[in-house]
């Protein structure tokens, strides 16, 4: 079970994203509230665009380049003009460190 370590939680400040680049893969830390972090995949669906570069809107996610909108816990399309969503991952803080596995939560149960 491989575990990847996304950076010290107290450098993301609530209602801020972080990109983290893991290999050739990109992601999005958001942080919705003090405990309350969100994993996605970092590239727009539509534009191809880096979400980290856009804001937290009232836990979405705001693409900057077209100002699409996706749920940060869900990764769900909410505004026009995303129409796919992004994969989103579960994350815990452990010893003030943000760890993920980077399974995408759609898949597990195909991988099981």
């Amino acid at each position: 079970d491989v575990r990847f370590d996304l950076g010290a939680a107290a450098e993301v400040g609530v209602g801020q994203m972080r990109r983290v680049d893991v290999a050739d893969r990109t992601f999005v830390v958001s942080r919705l509230g003090d405990d309350d972090f969100t994993v996605t995949d970092g590239i727009c669906s539509h534009g191809r665009a880096h979400l980290a570069e856009g804001v937290l809107v009232d836990g979405c996610i705001e693409c900057p380049k077209h100002n699409g909108r996706f749920d940060a816990r869900t990764g769900e399309p909410v505004r026009r003009p995303v129409k796919v969503a992004i994969a989103t991952y579960d994350v815990e803080v452990v010893d003030g460190r943000l760890v993920s596995d980077l399974v995408a939560r759609a898949h597990r149960g195909a991988d099981a």
